[in-house]
């Protein structure tokens, strides 16, 4: 997928952990870190999730929301929040609808063996709707930090 950067991020109505339905349209007004991993419960999107729930106070302060994506079901999410005490969104994303629209629904070979899958990326979407900035194929480590430069960047 080419990049979305200078776009307008790609809408889209996901249920979140709750059930409720989240709109991306309905977060305009506020900066948007939109961030796709592969699975709840696992060490990298767990480090990943951790590291957001450390920075997040600092992404309010900017006034930021970070949103998680996945394409495990609302009540997986619900246990991961409360295992990690998360404090925001993760979005279930079973049709892979978000991920198709952001091209991060991709071939993947883990092991020999090839199969669909979300690539670790991450959006960021300035108040206006528009994707500023975007980390594809992301290495955790360091991650959420580089992320935060480029939030503190937008004010």
């Amino acid at each position: 997928m080419s990049n979305l950067i200078g776009k307008p991020a790609p809408a889209f109505e996901l249920p979140d952990q709750d059930g409720g339905m989240v709109d991306l349209a309905g977060l305009a007004g506020k900066n948007v870190v939109l961030y796709f991993y592969p699975k709840d419960m696992t060490p990298g999107c767990t480090t990943e999730a951790c590291d957001f729930r450390d920075q997040n106070s600092l992404f309010a302060q900017y006034d930021t929301v970070v949103i998680g994506v996945s394409s495990d079901p609302a009540a997986r999410h619900q246990k991961f929040i409360e295992k990690h005490q998360l404090p925001f969104t993760l979005l279930a994303d079973e049709k892979q609808e978000a991920a198709e629209k952001y091209g991060v629904w991709t071939l993947k070979k883990n092991f020999g063996k090839e199969y669909m899958g979300i690539e670790r990326s991450t959006f960021l979407i300035n108040k206006e709707g528009i994707v500023v900035k975007e980390w594809r194929k992301v290495r955790v480590k360091g991650h959420v930090e580089e992320v935060l430069a480029a939030v503190k960047e937008l004010s």
